[in-house]
């Protein structure tokens, strides 16, 4: 559906933050029949819709939010409601066309767009794609799910977007080449379940894009991907493996087929996964026609800063490494975390908002190495107990993330690393991951000697 055919119909849409005020400003462009706003939450009074936004979508909250919903003709729902919510399937049985915001603009801009997905891996390999088009003389605009919505993206004749799980599932257009940097479950309460999640996450793929990128690393992913191809017919072009075109092999060094590009550690941000992100960057370049053996190519790597909140060092007069790794809100995200530091003496921060994952997979991986574990709440101590019995891991509990802080100091080793990779989402106790990466590092400046 595009934004045009929305001229002369009802429309609701649900959802009052970011994504949900640039959909009013964008549909009311065309002139619906009548344009409302829904708010669904318990404080829709405390939402400051106001102004011009209120004269173009009045705010339908409380008691009549949900009539509002079931008497529009289209729903954009933003990326904050969840699939599984109970109006969503008495919406679709009386026949309301239930659409998204990111999908109204991918109608219009999909074959300007290469767009990246993963259940880790996205924000930095979207980003990175990003500023290496720009230095190969390909400038686009970088957007998505870091912040800003895509109805609110200036026109350019390139764009790069990071695309969360939420925002792949109403897609009816895929992007011209789209990426999909890896897959494990996931916010399995917003999608309904493991199936669901894969299925709403690889819509991505489901409609003709002209070229598909996938980590080849990830049997999961590769599994799932197994017999999808492009509008071209030909397959997804695996990347990051050890048998990929492009790979990091055991000699330090980034490949393209027979020939040597240059070091890995031309790319700064650490670990095996992020070698396999830059390699899904590279064949996504490739397959747009970028030579990737130009050598200002490899300088543009060398410039590349990584992202905040993502393994990102934070320094400290002890001569302790403190990482913030406060996106993690997986184990399997965790897991490449401690990879990434295999070697110094390790102290690991984890726990957040409980969603009852399965930490399982965790536990098997810490399985053998020799590492410290402290949980902090909601989910740590569960976390720390699933851990029980491994006979090199030590765990501790903290009432919160800066007693976790004071506790790490003193039983992380001289010269050794303290990673916040919490394994869980940051909601409930702070506002965002923001918050909590600033609860972070306001607790390492507190407890500094």
């Amino acid at each position: 559906m595009r934004l045009a055919e929305l001229q002369g119909r009802s429309v609701a849409v649900w959802g009052t933050g970011r994504e949900g005020r640039a959909a009013v400003t964008a549909i009311a462009q065309h002139h619906p029949a009548r344009l409302l706003a829904v708010d669904d939450s318990a404080n829709f009074l405390s939402i400051p819709w106001e102004g011009e936004l209120a004269e173009l979508a009045p705010l339908a909250g409380g008691d009549h939010a949900q009539a509002a919903l079931l008497a529009a003709d289209v729903v954009v729902r933003s990326p904050g409601v969840p699939q599984t919510h109970p109006w969503m399937a008495e919406l679709r049985a009386r026949g309301v066309t239930v659409t998204g915001g990111s999908a109204l603009w991918m109608a219009e801009h999909a074959a300007r767009t290469v767009g990246v997905t993963g259940s880790k891996g996205k924000s930095t390999t979207a980003s990175l794609i990003s500023h290496l088009l720009a230095a190969a003389g390909r400038p686009n605009v970088f957007g998505g799910n870091i912040g800003v919505p895509l109805l609110d993206l200036p026109p350019a004749e390139l764009y790069v977007l990071e695309l969360s799980s939420y925002q792949c599932a109403d897609l009816a257009d895929s992007p011209r080449t789209a990426v999909v940097t890896s897959l494990f479950p996931e916010h399995l309460d917003a999608h309904g379940g493991e199936r669901e999640y894969y299925r709403d996450k690889l819509n991505i793929l489901a409609h003709s894009p002209e070229l598909i990128v996938v980590n080849g690393a990830d049997e999961r992913l590769m599994a799932e991907v197994a017999g999808l191809t492009d509008a071209n017919g030909f397959g997804p072009i695996p990347a990051g493996a050890d048998d990929s075109r492009f790979r990091v092999e055991a000699d330090g060094a980034v490949w393209c087929s027979d020939d040597p590009l240059f070091p890995r550690s031309y790319f700064k941000p650490r670990g095996v996964h992020n070698g396999r992100n830059l390699c899904v960057a590279l064949a996504v370049l490739d397959g747009m026609g970028v030579d990737t053996h130009d050598p200002d190519l490899a300088a543009a790597v060398e410039t590349y800063e990584g992202l905040p909140h993502r393994l990102a060092e934070i320094e400290d007069p002890s001569g302790l490494t403190f990482v913030d790794d406060t996106l993690s809100t997986s184990p399997y995200s965790a897991m490449h975390a401690i990879d990434a530091y295999q070697g110094r003496p390790l102290t690991v921060l984890v726990g957040g908002t409980d969603r009852g994952l399965d930490y399982a997979p965790l536990r098997e991986h810490l399985r053998g190495l020799e590492l410290t574990v402290i949980g902090i709440p909601d989910s740590g101590p569960r976390i720390v107990a699933e851990l029980a019995g491994l006979p090199a891991v030590r765990t501790e509990v903290a009432d919160d993330l800066p007693a976790a802080v004071l506790l790490a100091r003193k039983v992380t080793p001289e010269g050794g690393v303290v990673l916040l990779s919490p394994a869980a989402p940051s909601y409930g106790r702070y506002r965002n991951f923001e918050h909590r990466s600033e609860v972070f590092a306001q607790a390492i400046r507190d407890s500094a000697v």
